[in-house]
């Protein structure tokens, strides 16, 4: 116990060394990784608003381990547990479209057939100018005349799908 007080320094941020924070920072560097690994491939991506709060509050949590704001070892587990209730509720929603309703929303339409869905708009926080930089990022597209229909997806991006082309 005394060799971890002497590598890891107290639960007390005003008594650590550099030192001791230096080992920290590489130890939760290392348990981060595994904790990644632990939560799968997409869930750190920043794929959906809800990856993006699992993942600021991750680096929130483990931050304060490296730091000595909070007990190292209790927090380091708290992470853990941040870690495992993200992929139990990713297995669920990925399980349950209800559940995947909840948590990671729908796409949303925003224009058909020459229309724009002012209702779906706000709700997506999106001005026409906003929805025409999204198209002309995801399709190489300028104008609306040769769309059929623009989703906003649940992860925020927006998608085009093309009207056919008469042979």
């Amino acid at each position: 116990m005394e060799t971890i007080y002497l590598l890891f320094g107290p639960d007390d941020d005003d008594a650590l060394t550099v030192h001791n924070m230096c080992l920290r920072a590489i130890v939760v560097s290392a348990y981060c990784l595994a904790l990644l690994r632990i939560s799968g491939r997409r869930s750190m991506a920043l794929g959906t608003p809800i990856d993006n709060v699992y993942a600021i509050l991750l680096g929130a949590v483990l931050s304060r381990a490296i730091t000595g704001a909070s007990p190292f070892f209790p927090t380091v587990s708290a992470a853990a547990c941040i870690t495992l209730l993200h992929r139990v509720i990713s297995q669920l929603s990925m399980r349950s479209k209800s559940i995947g309703r909840v948590v990671k929303g729908q796409a949303k339409i925003v224009y058909r057939n020459g229309v724009f869905h002012e209702k779906n708009m706000r709700y997506c926080r999106m001005s026409r100018r906003d929805l025409m930089a999204g198209v002309r990022l995801s399709s190489g597209l300028d104008s609306l005349e040769k769309i059929k229909t623009i989703y906003v997806e649940r992860n925020g991006r927006i998608s085009v799908i093309r009207k056919e082309q008469k042979q």
